[in-house]
């Protein structure tokens, strides 16, 4: 009987912990999926959520003032992905300074931090672009007053860490970011980012030409320029052709004659900027004996004859407005050509923008820019490539600078990244990252030496492809 009580006993306790615990954990708030957390964000709207093992990926639009300065003047929406891993990882802050890809990817930093990665679409970049588009508001304040917002928005989700990054007019952008909005990102990567501070001196560009890789190179891809000039006719014929099939016009350019050459003097440039040494074996080594195939051929698949049409130029027009009003663009000469052949020379980004849009130079933008760097970068890393043309004109940094570094992949053209680096700055860089976004261990910290990137490398998030973009430009 004593027996069979404490048994009653025992069944009426154990149904009382089970119904307690039951009341418990009904009582618990229900974890909020982070697509509805995202989509609580006043202002942001979903397009679509695409599927990817150990994320979730969202392509998202956000509504952004035309003008930052004056927020009641208008709206549009702009284009931002967001590669979700986990609230309590670091957050990547990436842009490539044009469109954003709408497919899953994954940044160097990224792989490196493990984290999640939040992408923008550059304003006025189809398709975050105002209708009508006040030509005015798109410049680097604006811009980075976009990136301060989104920041802004999307912080109270992802608490941890924030770095920024992009390559080329991306980690331009990822600078302009830093001298606005020093307190946004707790570090930033700039990948490849071209500083040119004074618009009318590039002589940098002209001495990097007369060194890059070897002489024999050199005259194998200068020789192929020249003779292309030389043919004009037959090839501006073969040209014509072209274009007439494809439906190509060249009214913002002028002139078939005008596209024809800008290609040709793109050339040298777009060979060095995404192309390595050991790719001379593919350049004609006789340019002169060489059919005229040969030469359109090889001038084609490095500079591209598509690019100078109207249908080419269109996309681009926000980077052109940008270089021809704040960023800059370099000039270059040609000494290896005879002056008789070369006709327009390097056409300024006003020929590369629809006259219907008006552009006016200010010169002491990037100054301030170069100035603020120079004496204020803090956590700051800029990575640029031996071969890359574009890194004639870096970043430098000064007394005022804390904790930031320039380092230069050797024998690396326009996708030089960390990766690239030699072994003992690769592992600096890497370990300054791992700091910065609050995840380096503390081995890490008494030994850079022993920094890693987290993440397992994947083949396809973490493609090491160069985006092609416009020959000889960021």
């Amino acid at each position: 009987m004593r027996k069979a009580l404490r048994w009653l006993l025992a069944l009426v306790v154990l149904i009382g912990t089970v119904s307690t615990a039951g009341a418990a954990t009904a009582a618990e708030p229900k974890a909020v999926d982070i697509k509805d957390r995202l989509l609580s964000i006043p202002g942001m709207s979903l397009i679509e959520e695409k599927p990817y093992t150990g994320y979730r990926f969202f392509v998202l639009n956000y509504t952004q003032p035309v003008d930052h300065r004056r927020p009641s003047k208008g709206t549009f929406q702009q284009r931002i992905t967001v590669l979700h891993k986990d609230t309590a990882r670091p957050t990547v802050f990436y842009t490539g300074g044009y469109s954003v890809s709408t497919n899953p990817s994954r940044r160097e930093p990224t792989q490196i931090v493990d984290g999640n990665q939040v992408s923008m679409e550059y304003r006025y970049f189809t398709p975050s672009r105002p209708e009508p588009a006040d030509w005015d508001k798109l410049d680097i304040w604006q811009a980075a007053s976009d990136q301060h917002r989104i920041f802004k928005a999307l912080k109270p989700l992802y608490s941890e860490n924030w770095l920024s990054t992009g390559g080329s007019k991306g980690g331009m952008t990822a600078t302009y970011y830093e001298r606005f909005y020093p307190r946004d990102m707790d570090g930033v990567v700039a990948y490849v980012a071209p500083n040119d501070v004074v618009n009318r001196e590039d002589k940098a560009y002209d001495r990097f030409f007369a060194r890059v890789g070897t002489e024999e190179c050199r005259d194998r891809l200068n020789g192929v320029q020249r003779e292309a000039l030389v043919r004009r006719a037959p090839l501006k014929e073969k040209y014509g052709a072209y274009a007439a099939e494809n439906g190509y016009t060249f009214d913002t350019i002028g002139s078939l004659d005008r596209a024809y050459e800008a290609v040709v003097l793109d050339y040298v440039w777009g060979f060095w900027q995404y192309s390595t040494l050991k790719d001379c074996a593919d350049i004609p080594a006789d340019a002169k004996n060489a059919t005229d195939d040969e030469i359109w051929n090889s001038v084609d698949t490095i500079s591209g004859f598509s690019f100078y049409t109207d249908q080419g130029l269109a996309p681009y027009t926000p980077y052109y407005y940008q270089a021809g009003t704040q960023l800059g663009a370099p000039t270059i000469h040609f000494p290896h050509i005879e002056k008789k052949y070369i006709r327009y020379g390097y056409q300024p980004p006003r020929n590369f923008v629809p006259r219907s849009i008006p552009m006016r130079f200010e010169p002491w933008v990037m100054r301030d820019v170069d100035r603020w760097v120079r004496h204020n970068a803090d956590q700051m890393l800029f990575v640029y490539g031996e071969n890359d043309p574009w890194g004639a004109e870096p970043f430098r940094l000064g007394r005022g600078a804390h904790d930031s570094y320039v380092l230069t992949a050797p024998g690396m053209n326009h996708g030089a990244n960390v990766a690239g680096l030699v072994p003992e700055e690769k592992a600096l860089a890497t370990a300054r990252i791992l700091d910065w976004a609050g995840v380096a261990s503390a081995d890490v910290r008494e030994n850079p030496s022993a920094a890693e990137p987290l993440a397992t490398f994947d083949a396809k998030l973490d493609k090491r492809d160069v985006q092609r973009e416009p020959a000889l430009r960021p």
